[in-house]
């Protein structure tokens, strides 16, 4: 496994961090049958795989925001994530998300 995909992918230790923090749920439609594995920034696009970066989605929603053709739900769902995220880590958007080269 290269750096870069081990960077990405998200440990259990951060899926079980994420988990607790999301309460158990969606945190888009509140649903309990979901994953901590949804990417704010993706996996495609150097996305890490750290708390930070990570959120809780059930599978509609993950597949909306991922690959959603409903331009609408795919913005309202990011900004969700966004302000989820900023509400939970100071300085949030001055964390860096990406893999960067040499780490």
């Amino acid at each position: 496994m290269s750096k870069r995909s081990r960077a990405c992918d998200i440990s259990q230790e951060v899926k079980r961090k994420v988990w607790e923090r999301d309460h158990h749920h969606c945190i888009y439609c509140g649903s309990p049958y979901a994953m901590p594995n949804a990417h704010y920034i993706s996996r495609a696009h150097s996305g890490l795989g750290i708390e930070e970066n990570i959120v809780t989605l059930c599978q509609n929603c993950h597949h909306n925001y991922d690959n959603g053709k409903d331009k609408q739900l795919k913005e309202a769902i990011k900004h969700k994530i966004e302000a989820h995220l900023a509400s939970k880590y100071a300085n949030w958007y001055n964390l860096s998300l990406k893999y960067k080269k040499g780490l």
